[in-house]
């Protein structure tokens, strides 16, 4: 029987893992919310975090950008009511307090595939993975040039390359890939994996949100 890691938890066993991730808390009222963005820092982000919501934004769960203690109450009351009148039934865990994500976001997962083992999955991230299905695939391990040649493939590559949206660590990102395969030789119990998004910028790379499937 799996288990499954959402959104704290999994970037919190991401972080022991070696991996940069946005500084997050789990915040079960305002004023711990408020309390939690202090130490983070403004501005922050607030998403819902809940077992039975997979989809964040579908569930009207996310607010960024909140700049002072007031608008962090404001968020945290929209999303909890939000989910309160919308999801009968459902768990709460509560609200997640984030430091604000900026730069190119991308999608990375992983799947194991029955007969040939894990795959490793790159792409557009946010809002639009869906609606522009620009991603691609390779076998585990992969080595420097399997992680260049999936950034080369995505329609996407000339605007993570476009100097007028800030010269993005195209090499840090490589690096991830490559990181992300060794995770996976290194964690065979991990049968599936979605970090989305994963900003990268000039600074390198973040996750800020992840799903981890274990078995």
């Amino acid at each position: 029987m799996g288990s499954l890691m959402l959104s704290v938890d999994a970037v919190t066993f991401l972080e022991k893992e070696g991996f940069s991730v946005l500084k997050s808390f789990l915040a079960a009222s305002e004023d711990e919310a408020t309390v939690r963005a202090a130490q983070i820092g403004f501005p922050v982000a607030l998403k819902l975090s809940s077992p039975d919501v997979i989809h964040k934004t579908e569930a009207d769960g996310i607010r960024v950008s909140l700049r002072d203690a007031a608008e962090v109450r404001q968020a945290f009351r929209e999303i909890v009511g939000s989910f309160t009148s919308g999801n009968p039934g459902k768990r709460l865990d509560g609200v997640m307090v984030q430091e604000q994500g900026s730069g190119a976001e991308m999608i990375v997962g992983t799947l194991t595939d029955p007969q040939f083992g894990p795959v490793l999955m790159c792409g557009l991230g946010g809002i639009f993975v869906e609606a522009i299905k620009d991603v691609t695939f390779r076998l585990v391990p992969i080595d420097r040039r399997d992680a260049r040649e999936m950034l080369e493939e995505l329609k996407g590559y000339g605007a993570l390359r476009n100097p007028r949206k800030g010269s993005i660590d195209l090499a840090a990102v490589e690096d991830f890939l490559l990181k992300i395969s060794t995770f996976l030789k290194d964690h065979p119990e991990v049968r599936e994996m979605d970090l989305n998004p994963v900003f990268v910028s000039p600074r390198g790379v973040s996750i800020c949100d992840a799903r981890i499937k274990t078995g």
